[in-house]
Formats: C-alpha cells, structure tokens, sequence
C-alpha cells in the first residue's frame, strides 16, 4: 500500500508534468501565430488588465522578471506592432500599455487554439485535486 507522501509526490509530480506539457503546447501555438510564448503571456496580460492598468512595472511583476527585462520585452512587441504606449489621464509620466488591433488579432487567435489545452490543463489538475 502506497504511503500518504508517495500519494503526495504522485499528485505532485503529475501536475508538474501536466504544467510542462501546457507550457509546451503553449509555446507551439505561440509560435503557429507569430509570437513567443513571453509575448503571448505579454499580450494576454494586457488584454485582461483594466484600462490603464497594464503598466511596465505590473507587468514586470505579474511576469516575474525585471524591470528592464519587461521594458525590453514591451519594446520589442511594440515594435512588432502589437501594443501600443498610451499617456496615463491621471499620471503623464505614466504610460500604460494596450493592444493594437493586430495584437488583438493574435491574442485572440492564439487563445482559440489553447482552449483544448487549456481544458486538458483543467483537468489535470481536477484529477489531482480530487486524489
């Protein structure tokens, strides 16, 4: 008979694999639409950020990077078309991020083709939940 920290390594070690597999099929359809799977979890971040609220620094929060790093990533998806800087109402020094339409465009495609995954990622973790 298993013991109960077997049964804990079990559950752990499937939604680790499942995560793995997620995050791999992400990167595969990110790719399929032209994006990185660092710049579909930019865009997807923006898309769901209320006005004015995706700003450099959240987002380098919510990303778990730097900064810098966040500033170069935003760069970079600006440059490809797919966001754009606005000016803060409330705040001209501050200059929050938003989706042009292409970046819209992909995000939403990107996001159609990950509902399966999505699903199966769901499930994965409702199996071991129930476990």
């Amino acid at each position: 008979m298993p013991s109960r920290r077997h049964d804990h390594y079990v559950a752990e070690a499937t939604l680790r694999v499942a995560l793995r597999e997620f995050a791999a099929r992400t990167e595969r359809i990110a790719r399929a639409h032209k994006l990185t799977s660092e710049r579909y979890e930019l865009l997807l971040l923006i898309g769901v950020a209320a006005d004015g609220e995706a700003t450099v620094g959240k987002l380098a929060r919510q990303l778990h990077i730097g900064q810098s790093a966040a500033t170069q990533l935003a760069r970079r998806v600006e440059d490809a078309g797919l966001i754009e800087r606005t000016v803060s109402p409330t705040d001209a020094r501050v200059h929050p991020l938003r989706l042009t339409a292409e970046g819209e465009r992909r995000l939403a495609a990107a996001a159609a083709d990950l509902a399966k995954e999505r699903t199966a990622l769901a499930a994965a973790v409702d199996e071991i939940s129930r476990r």
